[in-house]
């Protein structure tokens, strides 16, 4: 598979996630994007044995957008204290079934991971092992026939499906998603959630990366792009 390289220098590795395509390996056996690239740098730079690339944060297999990698630990450490201290800004575009009832607004919640079914369910804040979670969102468009809204998401927090619990549970379940919203979505329709800007500051230079990325030109996202 050909991976869209957005940007790349001797610390990063920018690129854009395939969708359907998982971050590391898991259970499947299938292809993950680490190996790709660290297949990529192999080859590209003519580096023997093993190529280091460390995973700075990650999307669900369906999602696609922009991801960063770091080609160095130096570069893994420092962007993961910015990971940390949210001071990596990552926002998605995500097509959401229905009217939202606020234009702009925040959603804060507390998930729990059942890590044996990879589910996340939406608790009280006094539960063992939940988690705080928090996004923002505001309504760019609508599509009226369909029933749909284009959101503009910003994460305060990095939990594991975070948007696509966090607005299912405020009712409006993202176009496509099987695990949160099956009883408003057909089989087969691909997860309406894309990683479309990154931006956090360089890990060996004083100055900040940007990025930008797209959703593809296919349905639902060519109902308002």
């Amino acid at each position: 598979m050909s991976i869209n390289v957005l940007y790349e220098d001797n610390h990063l590795l920018i690129v854009e996630k395939p969708v359907n395509i998982p971050v590391q390996g898991d259970a499947s056996g299938d292809e993950d994007l680490l190996n790709m690239l660290k297949s990529y740098i192999k080859v590209k730079e003519n580096k023997p044995g093993n190529v280091y690339l460390g995973l700075v944060h990650r999307l669900d297999r369906p999602v696609g957008g922009v991801i960063v990698f770091a080609k160095t630990s130096k570069a893994a450490s420092r962007l993961s204290d910015q990971l940390r201290k949210n001071q990596i800004i990552r926002k998605y575009k995500v097509i959401v079934r229905g009217r939202m009832p606020v234009h702009e607004d925040k959603l804060t919640d507390h998930l729990l991971k059942d890590r044996r079914k990879n589910q996340v369910d939406v608790v009280g804040r006094n539960v063992n092992g939940a988690k705080k979670a928090i996004l923002h969102y505001k309504v760019t468009a609508r599509e009226e026939v369909k029933d749909l809204t284009l959101l503009g998401v910003r994460l305060e927090t990095g939990r594991s499906h975070q948007v696509r619990v966090q607005l299912a549970n405020a009712g409006n379940p993202l176009f496509g998603d099987q695990k949160y919203g099956r009883q408003h979505n057909k089989a087969g329709q691909q997860i309406a959630l894309w990683a479309y800007f990154l931006s956090f500051k360089h890990p060996t230079k004083d100055e900040m990366v940007e990025m930008e990325c797209p959703p593809p030109d296919q349905h639902p996202w060519n109902l308002f792009f």
